[in-house]
């Protein structure tokens, strides 16, 4: 184990923002709560990003991008989107400074500078997209109108972490307006399955897919369907969200179409989105003691090449046969890197990219070369084999597909095992207490009872799964009647 990392078993907390720090992901920022994302981090959401647009494209929708301020009687026009958000934005009054006549060098919010309206930077941009599909959606021949945008949000949040919640993040948000009420929960239902599609294929990440309660929706939603994961310490993280908002922004909005029997109608709406947080879900799912573990489908790099070599002469020899690997991988469409960095030492380089969780190295001296052969390490199990470089193309393309199919089974497996019923509130505690994990449990469906069961045990009801089961019982808390089970968790 690294030194240079806190082991999980010793505090969680601070594993985390090792490997999020060590492992070149992001940095603290001058400005609180806020992060920098740092190049191989960035690096890591572009593929990310690429792979989801992808998904959004082939599915009908296209990219716009909206204004970052929000006039503040637009915000307020959904009063339980509103409200739901009141606390946590942030309000521009004013649009200039000036020069402090008494301290040389100080600036002042100039008082002739207060804007007419204050603006909100928004938290989310249901307020600005609906003021706008006002003005697109005039007749049936407009709809449905499917847009998303990649975009920066601002929350002001009190207690920040990396990646996890943060006063800024990144994230997409999809916008989308229907004609009627089945083809939008269709929609809702089906952009889901695009995030559940994406966590699983393309972070390795097992998710449930449900229903939140009525007391953990989205503000402004009718219903909001949720994926969630298990992280290793035994707390769930909501990884995307997916709003049936019905018909609500339409009517704050007055967003209405002509229907095909000349009729007005106000249209129907979702929205649905993921954030930057999926970088802290997926170190929290698959990093070890000695650093990230990265799937390969979405890894910055998914092989890296590092020589070994003695003086100028063998590097030189060295250098021109790992170029000729790097065209014949890069063909093959796998993102490689050579380090021919001569200012670090094939050991703290070994130890550098375990730490990224790069999932191939290779090694490679004169010798391996004369003997046609390569030493290649596997980041997600540690083995070191020895291969022949014939061939080698299609042997890492099989291994990259082993280590993703791998590290989805593992996460998967462990997901399993921490999924336990409970039937008895000391059952329930205890579980929560000793085991973590989801917790499969009966609940009299009143939020008053989900409020306490929340105040009392840390927990809350992470989604009723989709496709629950029926199955009469007695709430865990009340001993009242209960027809499913929901999951509970502790979450983040």
């Amino acid at each position: 184990m690294s030194k240079e990392i806190t082991a999980r078993s010793e505090d969680y907390s601070q594993w985390y923002n090792d490997l999020v720090i060590k492992g070149s992901l992001a940095d603290y920022s001058a400005v609180r709560g806020c992060m920098v994302i740092k190049p191989y981090g960035f690096a890591l959401w572009e593929n990310m990003r690429d792979a989801l647009d992808k998904m959004f494209k082939e599915t009908g929708h296209q990219n716009a991008y909206f204004p970052l301020f929000v006039p503040k009687s637009l915000f307020e026009a959904e009063e339980k989107n509103a409200e739901g958000f009141a606390k946590e934005c942030a309000v521009v009054t004013h649009y200039r400074l000036k020069a402090d006549p008494d301290h040389k060098g100080k600036l002042l919010v100039d008082p002739e500078s207060k804007l007419e309206e204050e603006l909100v930077v928004r938290p989310t941009s249901e307020a600005i997209i609906w003021s706008t599909y006002k003005d697109w959606i005039q007749s049936y021949r407009d709809l449905p109108l499917l847009i998303n945008q990649w975009a920066n949000v601002v929350r002001w949040e009190m207690r920040t972490r990396l990646f996890l919640r943060t006063t800024e993040f990144l994230w997409q948000e999809g916008h989308t307006a229907h004609a009627t009420e089945e083809e939008a929960i269709a929609e809702t239902k089906k952009m889901l399955e695009v995030y559940a599609t994406f966590a699983e294929e393309f972070m390795a990440l097992p998710v449930i897919r449900g229903v939140k309660t009525e007391s953990e929706r989205f503000a402004g939603a009718v219903d909001t369907y949720c994926i969630e994961a298990l992280m290793q310490d035994g707390k769930a993280l909501q990884a995307g969200t997916s709003h049936f908002l019905g018909q609500n922004f339409a009517k704050a909005f007055d967003v209405k179409f002509l229907n095909k029997e000349n009729k007005q109608e106000y249209v129907w709406a979702t929205s649905w989105g993921v954030s930057t947080r999926l970088i802290g879900a997926l170190v929290m799912a698959h990093g070890d003691d000695k650093g990230l573990v990265l799937p390969p489908r979405i890894a910055p790099f998914q092989v890296v090449i590092v020589p070994i070599y003695k003086g100028e002469e063998s590097k030189a020899v060295i250098d021109a046969k790992a170029q000729e690997m790097m065209k014949e991988l890069q063909a093959a469409g796998i993102r490689v890197k050579y380090d021919d960095n001569d200012n670090a030492r094939p050991g703290w380089k070994f130890a550098e990219y375990e730490m990224k969780g790069i999932p191939l190295r290779l090694a490679m001296g004169l010798r391996d070369m004369e003997n046609k052969v390569i030493e290649l390490a596997r980041r997600d199990t540690s083995e070191k084999q020895v291969l022949p470089m014939e061939g080698l193309t299609e042997k890492i393309k099989t291994l990259l597909e082993e280590i993703q199919a791998s590290l989805y089974n593992k996460a998967a497996a462990y997901r399993e095992e921490h999924i336990t019923k409970a039937d008895s509130w000391d059952e329930f505690i205890q579980l929560l207490d000793e085991k973590g994990g989801f917790v499969s449990a009966h609940w009299d469906g009143t939020a008053d009872t989900e409020e306490v069961i929340k105040e009392k045990a840390k927990a809350t009801i992470r989604c009723i799964p989709l496709h629950n089961e029926k199955e009469e019982g007695q709430c865990i808390l009340t001993g009242k009647p209960s027809a499913q089970r929901v999951l509970f968790a502790r979450a983040y």
